[in-house]
């Protein structure tokens, strides 16, 4: 197999030649057909999350097809296509688990962190943590949704079912929920870095209402807003356009320290709250009901060896949407 390893954190992937693995009990083993590149991958190639294992095979976003299963392993083919998560295992036994909320579990595992993900031509992944997708829809299309239109449904569930939705921050995970949002009902209004016109008239294709910079007011107070962005400074700016009782929703796993402000943009019993992960079931959810939305990806796809380049684009906000690696 081939992939793409990251030695040594804040340094370049390196194109790696690797012995074919073979899947254990309760695992299979998945030739990738597409990889979603996220921006969780940034912080982990920046070393911004603790306790990184390396070397490490980035990628959490994969699609690809079963071509061997461990001993154990029950509801999958050959042969399928399945896709896996940034969620890679958890330990099943303490108390978030047994509460049905795996996405808190104490040892977890996370694909592309701390095991070896899709960043290369093959995985080994927990066969619990695979989602079968069917043979509807292009492998590359369907890879954004498997962190970005993850974590995005997970975030729009947890803000709530009031009407006006602002997304910070329009980028692969924002671009999804948007549309998400829309078929509900909700109207979308989209910040964006100030300036950005090129995104705001990207947002407004997509279907929000109104797109306008981090600084800006927008025309009505919304109900609620998700932060995508990992720039703690959008956290009072998300707090000043949600009406009272609104709640703003920080939806990523890293983000740059929120700096102080006062009091009265939280009080008025505005909730200022996170999202961890996702759970089996959010997936099941929302794989299934993507179909029926008729979610459209806006990908740029790069060549494997190119994982480099992709990274230090999304970096630098080079392509609308998602970007997205086949082998």
């Amino acid at each position: 197999m081939q992939a793409m390893v990251l030695n040594r954190l804040k340094s370049p992937l390196v194109w790696t030649e690797l012995p074919d693995r073979q899947p254990g009990p309760g695992e299979i083993r998945i030739q990738i057909t597409a990889c979603g590149v996220c921006r969780t991958d940034l912080h982990v190639v920046d070393g911004e999350l603790p306790n990184p294992i390396l070397p490490i095979i980035p990628g959490h976003e994969i699609v690809g097809r079963v071509d061997a299963i461990g001993p154990g392993v029950v509801g999958l083919v050959d042969g399928e296509r399945v896709g896996v998560p940034w969620l890679g295992r958890t330990c099943g036994v303490c108390s978030y688990c047994l509460s049905n909320r795996e996405n808190l579990c104490d040892h977890p595992l996370f694909t592309g962190y701390t095991r070896d993900g899709g960043f290369a031509s093959a995985a080994i992944a927990d066969a619990r943590f695979a989602f079968p997708l069917g043979e509807a829809g292009d492998d590359a299309s369907l890879a954004p949704l498997l962190c970005a239109g993850l974590i995005g449904w997970r975030s729009l569930s947890i803000a709530g079912g009031g009407k006006r939705l602002g997304l910070f921050g329009f980028g692969a995970a924002a671009h999804i929920v948007a549309q998400v949002a829309k078929w509900q009902g909700h109207e979308v209004y989209a910040f964006t870095r100030q300036g950005d016109l090129a995104t705001q008239a990207f947002a407004r294709e997509i279907g929000a209402v109104w797109a306008g910079g981090s600084g800006e007011t927008p025309p009505e107070p919304l109900d609620a807003a998700i932060i995508f962005a990992p720039v703690g400074e959008l956290v009072p700016c998300a707090l000043k356009t949600v009406r009272k009782g609104g709640r703003v929703v920080c939806a990523g796993i890293h983000m740059s320290d929120i700096p102080s402000f006062p009091y009265s943009l939280l009080w008025e019993e505005r909730q200022l709250v996170s999202v961890a992960n996702l759970t089996r079931r959010d997936g099941i959810d929302f794989l299934g009901l993507a179909p029926r939305i008729g979610i459209v990806t806006r990908i740029t796809k790069y060549p494997l060896r190119q994982a480099n380049e992709a990274l230090a684009d999304l970096r630098a906000g080079r392509f609308e949407g998602a970007a997205v690696l086949v082998p």
